[in-house]
């Protein structure tokens, strides 16, 4: 490689030049080749494809400044950068722009099998934590809808028990597994997809500057179609909840059976989506907008290195108390809807619609009736609910959610 004795200076420069060129034109055949099997664009090359075949130009480039002299380094640069750069439009005006998919933007391709994990963790992580607080939400939903009967949790628990018998506080928890792991399905498998899709859509640069945009966006999105999901089991589950003792049935099936029955004043099965938009939309949106945003925080101002260079148990920390925080904020925000859902399976205000029964109840105890059971239930479902998710997540070699 070294170059004749008496070798001009500017032999050595256009030799410099020929040897970043060659490179180029060689990486750009590898990727070519490479993408042509895969089907790909040109220029859309992956992080590791991208490493391998550009190994040869980066030696070429090595030896060009090894021949070439001094002054004349810089421009070698700036040619070989100008030339690459034609050589890639080019190539990308016949074989089509390349486009930037967020999807591979991660240390873990986010392909169709890591979406399929992300709605198993989802399954585990709403169906579970909803069934384990069945007295709660039992105890809930009678403060709602009868709240002079049931003024408080504790004393809603103990009126329930000494009237019903202490099985009657797990009143729905079928139900409610079986509803809850359908939503979490959807919920969390879909706002891992939208999420990527719309970051694709806005672009690399914009997916990071609206990036809370996209949070929302995507995560009303997934639960539009978790909610469709849930309808059915929820309605069963809050009429069993609610209603009197011995004028429903508590099992499932005999429960569902009597639903379709009587679908004219029940509903059922999707007469209470609408509700069920307006109370878990804006639940989620806030569930994912705080968490993403806590975490962020959490990383940027206490846990300032990586978040890789962090223990699994400190990830996992930071998780579930980002959910806790969100959790609260949650609670709040869907509350009005959530004691509405309640009332529309109480068996007065059968055939009566939302408005109505609004205002009946009262303004005031729409959005306070229950809530205080609800802050503390919906907080710690929430912190489960990551935890539970991000574990999966770790365990699956797919690590945390979030990040700065």
């Amino acid at each position: 490689l070294a170059p004749p004795p008496r070798e001009s200076e500017r032999g050595r420069e256009m030799i410099g030049t020929s040897c970043i060129a060659g490179g180029s034109a060689l990486y750009l055949q590898a990727v070519g080749a490479v993408q042509g099997a895969r089907g790909d664009s040109i220029g859309a090359a992956t992080p590791a494809m991208d490493n391998a075949v550009s190994m040869y130009a980066r030696t070429r480039m090595a030896q060009a400044f090894a021949l070439a002299p001094p002054a004349s380094k810089t421009n070698i640069v700036s040619e070989n950068r100008n030339q690459s750069g034609a050589m890639v439009a080019a190539s990308a005006s016949e074989g089509g722009a390349a486009k930037w998919d967020a999807r591979y933007s991660h240390g873990i391709p986010h392909d169709t099998t890591y979406y399929l994990k992300c709605c198993l963790g989802g399954i585990l992580s709403c169906g579970l934590t909803h069934a384990a607080v069945t007295p709660l939400d039992v105890t809930k939903c009678n403060m709602q809808v009868n709240p002079g009967k049931y003024p408080g949790l504790i004393s809603g628990l103990r009126t329930i028990i000494a009237e019903e018998g202490a099985s009657a506080v797990f009143k729905g928890f079928t139900p409610t597994l079986i509803g809850y792991s359908m939503q979490g399905l959807f919920k969390f498998g879909l706002y891992e997809f939208f999420k990527d899709y719309y970051s694709t859509l806005a672009g690399e640069e914009n997916s990071k500057k609206y990036r809370g945009v996209i949070w929302l966006a995507g995560s009303a999105s997934a639960e539009f179609f978790a909610d469709i999901a849930l309808c059915p089991m929820e309605m069963v589950k809050v009429k069993i909840q609610t209603s009197p003792a011995g004028t429903w049935p508590l099992g499932l099936g005999a429960a569902s059976a009597k639903m379709m029955e009587h679908r004219a004043e029940t509903r059922f099965p999707f007469g209470s989506v609408v509700p069920l938009w307006s109370r878990q939309i804006p639940y989620t949106m806030a569930k994912f907008f705080f968490f993403e945003k806590v975490v962020s925080l959490f990383y940027t101002h206490v846990f300032t290195e990586p978040k890789e260079s962090y223990s699994k148990n400190t990830q996992l920390g930071v998780t579930f108390a980002s959910g806790y925080i969100a959790g609260v904020v949650c609670a709040i925000v869907s509350h009005p809807a959530d004691t509405m859902v309640s009332l529309l399976g109480k068996a007065e205000n059968k055939g009566k619609g939302m408005g109505q029964i609004a205002s009946e109840f009262g303004t005031a105890n729409l959005l306070t009736k229950g809530i205080g059971v609800r802050v503390i239930m919906i907080g710690t479902l929430t912190g489960l609910q990551w935890w539970i998710y991000d574990t999966f997540k770790s365990t699956m070699g797919m690590g945390t959610t979030g990040g700065k």
